[in-house]
């Protein structure tokens, strides 16, 4: 069984950056794609960005409130994927989740993903 653990998140002042990192495991962690996404209370869980991988090549896929300022990045040997996040606004203040698929779907939905970490808290203050 696929296991995900995020960390990385905290309180920063709006312009800073944070870095998440998440942990992948498990004996047949070969995802798909993995994404992060992000939840406010009462809110849906909201898409930020995703990697898809296509044999040798990947794409990206990120959306457009934090185009520019986020970045995905993971790293194949450690089975370990980031969100590199600047210029942070109050409005990025959310819980963001990493997930992973080992399937197919649109990999900007949350639907399309099987395996899920616990979240990590990123506060930003104005």
């Amino acid at each position: 069984q696929v296991q995900l653990v995020e960390s990385g998140g905290g309180l920063v002042q709006a312009g800073g950056s944070l870095r998440l990192s998440c942990a992948g495991s498990g004996p047949s962690f070969r995802p798909y794609a993995m994404g992060w996404f992000r939840q406010v209370p009462g809110q849906e869980r909201e898409f930020v960005m995703s990697i898809l991988w296509t044999g040798p090549t990947h794409s990206t896929f990120t959306t457009s409130t934090v185009n520019g300022r986020f970045t995905i990045a993971k790293d194949n040997s450690k089975n370990a994927l980031y969100l590199q996040m600047n210029d942070l606004k109050p409005e990025d203040t959310a819980v963001y989740y990493c997930a992973a698929t080992s399937g197919g779907g649109n990999v900007m939905q949350a639907t399309s993903y099987d395996s899920w970490g616990q979240g990590t808290q990123v506060t930003v203050s104005a």
